[in-house]
C-alpha cells in the first residue's frame, strides 16, 4: 500500500479533530458544516477501501454496530466524590472560615466558581491520548460502562489534541442535554404520541443509558469537563484548578464558558447572583454554583472528609419545582382576548417565592397533561417566568377530581368564546366591547395607521380607561373639554387640540376604518383588499365565507375571523355607536388590484428604511400596498427589495449581506408604473 494513502488518511483525521475542537470546544467553527461533511465523507471512502487502516479513535468510529444486552461495571481507580451543599450566605461564610482555619491562611481565598450542571456525572479515561472507556459515577466507587454511548457524543474527543498530555488521564465531567435539544426531543415525542421526558436531566440520563448506542447518537447530548481523576506518566500544566481547566480545553475537551476565578466570599456571592439572574437564559439547566479552592496545593492540604472534598462546596439555588394541589381553575382574558386557564393552588414555596396561581396555558395542554381540579401537581417557577403546572403527580389522583372544561362565553363581557380549528388558543370575540381588551383595542383604533387621532397616546388612553371616561372606541367621540381638563397633565389647549383631532378623524377611508376595528389578522393590506372587493362597510359586514375567500390574500382562517367578528352583537353595537357619533366613511375609490397591474413590485416583499425625499414612509407603504406588494418591518432572506432613503442604517447593511436588491424612491416610482 502506498504510504501516501496512509498519510492522507491521517491528515483527514487530524483536520476533522481540529474542526470538531473549533466547533464543540471553542464554539468558533472556521469552516461551514458542508466542508466538514465533505472531509468526513472523504475519510469514510478511504476507510471503506482500506479497512485495515481503521483505528478506534477515527472520527468515523463513534457509533458501535451492535446493541448491548446489559451494561458492564467499571471500578473507579479514584472514587468519584459528591459535594456538600450550602443554601444561604451564612453557610457559605462558615465554609470559607473552615478553609481559612485549616490552612492557617489570613488572606482572601481564591476560588474557581462554576455553574453546577444538572446532568449525569461521567468519568473519561484516556491512555496515550486515546479514549479507552467512560463510566458513570454510580455509587462513587463503581459505575456503569457507557463507553459505546459516550463515543457517539461529537463533543467528546476520541483522541486528545496535541502531544502534551499525561500517559493516563481521567477526566470527570457532566453529560447534559441543552434546553433547545430537550424541547425538540419532546416536540418529536409529541408528534409520535410517545412519552415525553420530565426534564433535561432525566432526558440526559435516559439517553446515555440506552443499550443501543445508535439511539444515544440521535439524542442531543453535550458534556462539560470540570476536574480530573487519575493522572499518571506526566502532569497537566498549571498549579490551580482554573489553569487545569484551561489545559483540558487545549487538549480538546469541552469546558463551560461561564467558569470564573473569584477572590473571597463576596466575589463568590456576586458570581452566584449573576448566574442566578441569567439562569433562564443559559443554554443548559443548572441547580446551583460550585466553588473550589483554586490552588491545587491548598486542595491537597485540605483533603477529604467521608465522601466529599473539604476544598469544594455546592451553593444550591432555590428549588424550581415543588408539589401542590389544584383547588380550582379560573379563566383569565388577556389584552388580545386570549383565554388562559389558571390553576388556583394550595400555596407552595418554589423558586424563592410563595406561589398560589399557575398557568395551565390552554385546553390542549390540559388534555395532554390530563390535569384535573383536585390533582396533586408538580409546579415549576423559573426566574421571572410565570409559574406553570408541569404534570400530575403519578398515582395521586382521587375519585373526587373534576375534569376541566372550557367556558362557552367570556367571563368578563359574556361574548362568545371561539377557537379556530388548528389553533391552541381560545379567544373572546368581544374585541370592541370586552373590558379586558378595552385599552388595547382603543390604542389600535386611534393609532396612526388606523384612525390617526393626533395627540391620543397610549398613556392618555390608559388614563381615560382607568378613570372610566371611555369604555369603547365610540366613547372617544363623547369626550368633552370639561372631562379632559380634569385629567392629570392635561391643559385646556391640549384638550382642545385632542377634540379637534377627534373631529378631523371622523371621515376615514373604508380601508382605514376596517383596519381600526382590530379584526384578528386583518392588517393594512387585507383591509385594503376588503375595501376594494366590497366597496362598503355594510357589504363587508354581511359577506359570507365563500365571498371572502374570493378576496386576494384571504384564506379560510382569516375569512372565519372576519365572519365571527361581525356576528358578535357587541361589536355591531360599537360600530353603530361610532356612526351615531358622526363617523362617516368616505366614498371608497377602488384601488387597482394586483391582478390588474403589470408592476415589477406586485406581490413582492418590500422593506422601507431611511428618510425618503418628498414622501413619508407611510405614503410609500400605501402606494406599495395598493399594487399588492407586501411591506414588512425587517429584512430577511425572503425580502425581494429594500426601499432605502437617506440615513439608512442596519437594514441596509443586512440587505447587502443577504444580497437583497436595494432601490431608491425614484426607482420604486418607476417600477410602480411598469
Amino acid at each position: 500500500m502506498p504510504s501516501s494513502i496512509k498519510k492522507e488518511i491521517e491528515g483527514l483525521r487530524k483536520n476533522l479533530r481540529y474542526h470538531a475542537y473549533q466547533y464543540y470546544v471553542l464554539d468558533d467553527p472556521d469552516v461551514p458544516d458542508a466542508e466538514y461533511d465533505r472531509l468526513y465523507k472523504q475519510l469514510l471512502a478511504f476507510e471503506e477501501t482500506h479497512p485495515e487502516l481503521i483505528t478506534p479513535d477515527s472520527p468515523t468510529q463513534r457509533v458501535g454496530s451492535k446493541p448491548l444486552s446489559a451494561f458492564g461495571q467499571i471500578q473507579h481507580q479514584l472514587p468519584m466524590l459528591s459535594l456538600d451543599n450550602v443554601f444561604n450566605e451564612e453557610a457559605l461564610y462558615a465554609f470559607d472560615q473552615r478553609v481559612h482555619d485549616r490552612l492557617l491562611h489570613d488572606e482572601a481565598i481564591e476560588y474557581t466558581a462554576e455553574p453546577k450542571l444538572d446532568g449525569l456525572a461521567i468519568s473519561l479515561r484516556y491512555e496515550k491520548g486515546v479514549l479507552i472507556y467512560a463510566a458513570t459515577r454510580g455509587d462513587g466507587t463503581t459505575g456503569e460502562d457507557v463507553t459505546q454511548n459516550i463515543r457517539t457524543l461529537k463533543s467528546v474527543p476520541l483522541m486528545l489534541l496535541g502531544k502534551d498530555f499525561p500517559d493516563v488521564l481521567e477526566v470527570r465531567g457532566e453529560v447534559f442535554m441543552p434546553k433547545a435539544g430537550f424541547a425538540e426531543l419532546n416536540r418529536q415525542a409529541r408528534l409520535k404520541e410517545e412519552k415525553e421526558f420530565a426534564n433535561p436531566r432525566n432526558a440526559a440520563a435516559g439517553s446515555l443509558r440506552q443499550l443501543d448506542p445508535k439511539i444515544t447518537a440521535k439524542r442531543p447530548l453535550s458534556i462539560y469537563c470540570y476536574s480530573t481523576g487519575v493522572v499518571e506518566g506526566g502532569e497537566l500544566a498549571g498549579s490551580t484548578q482554573y489553569e487545569m481547566l484551561q489545559q483540558l480545553q487545549v487538549l480538546g475537551l469541552p469546558v463551560c464558558r461561564d467558569i470564573r476565578r473569584v477572590r473571597g466570599v463576596k466575589a463568590c456571592l456576586s458570581y452566584y447572583q449573576d448566574i442566578l439572574n441569567r439562569r433562564d437564559k443559559l443554554a443548559y439547566d443548572i441547580d446551583g454554583i460550585v466553588y473550589k479552592v483554586d490552588a491545587v496545593a491548598f486542595q491537597r492540604r485540605l483533603g477529604f472528609v467521608a465522601r466529599a472534598p473539604r476544598w469544594a462546596i455546592a451553593h444550591k439555588f432555590p428549588a424550581q419545582e415543588e408539589i401542590s394541589h389544584i383547588l380550582d381553575v379560573d379563566f383569565q382574558v388577556g389584552r388580545t382576548g386570549a383565554i388562559t386557564p389558571v390553576a388556583r393552588l394550595a400555596p407552595v414555596f418554589v423558586g424563592g417565592v410563595t406561589v398560589s396561581n399557575a398557568t395551565l396555558h390552554n385546553m390542549d395542554e390540559i388534555r395532554r397533561k390530563d390535569v384535573r381540579v383536585g390533582d396533586q401537581v408538580i409546579v415549576r417557577r423559573a426566574g421571572d417566568v410565570i409559574p406553570e403546572v408541569v404534570r400530575v403527580v403519578p398515582g395521586s389522583r382521587k375519585a373526587s377530581s373534576v375534569k376541566i372544561e372550557m367556558l362557552s362565553h367570556c367571563p368578563v363581557c359574556d361574548s362568545v368564546i371561539e377557537q379556530i380549528d388548528g389553533e391552541a388558543t381560545a379567544r373572546c370575540t368581544g374585541g370592541l366591547y370586552c373590558s379586558a381588551q378595552r385599552a388595547e383595542a382603543i390604542k389600535h383604533f386611534a393609532s396612526r395607521k388606523a384612525m390617526d387621532i393626533d395627540g391620543l397616546g397610549n398613556k392618555l388612553i390608559e388614563q381615560l380607561v382607568a378613570q372610566a371616561l371611555i369604555n369603547t372606541s365610540a366613547d372617544l367621540y363623547r369626550l368633552t373639554l370639561t372631562s379632559l381638563v380634569s385629567l392629570e397633565r392635561m391643559g385646556e389647549k391640549s384638550a382642545e387640540n385632542l377634540l379637534l383631532a377627534l373631529e378631523q378623524s371622523k371621515q376615514p377611508t373604508l380601508a382605514k376604518f376596517l383596519y381600526a376595528l382590530g379584526i384578528r389578522e386583518v392588517g393594512e393590506t387585507t383591509a385594503m383588499n376588503l375595501a376594494n372587493a366590497f366597496m362598503s362597510l355594510s357589504t363587508v359586514q354581511n359577506a359570507e365565507i365563500d365571498a371572502l375567500l374570493e378576496v386576494q390574500d384571504i384564506g379560510p382562517v382569516v375569512a372565519q375571523h372576519i365572519v365571527h367578528f361581525f356576528q358578535q352583537q357587541p361589536n355591531l353595537d360599537v360600530i353603530d355607536q361610532l356612526q351615531s357619533a358622526g363617523i362617516k366613511i368616505k366614498d371608497h375609490q377602488r384601488t387597482q388590484l394586483t391582478s390588474d397591474i403589470n408592476s415589477e413590485l406586485s406581490g413582492k416583499i418590500i422593506v422601507i428604511t431611511g428618510t425618503l425625499p418628498g414622501m413619508s414612509r407611510g405614503e410609500a407603504k400605501e402606494k406599495l400596498i395598493a399594487i399588492g406588494a407586501k411591506v414588512t418591518g425587517s429584512v430577511s432572506a425572503k425580502t425581494d427589495y429594500l426601499l432605502a432613503g437617506d440615513n439608512a442604517g442596519s437594514k441596509l447593511s443586512k440587505a447587502k449581506k443577504l444580497g437583497v436588491k436595494v432601490i431608491n424612491l425614484e426607482s420604486m416610482l418607476a417600477l410602480l408604473c411598469e
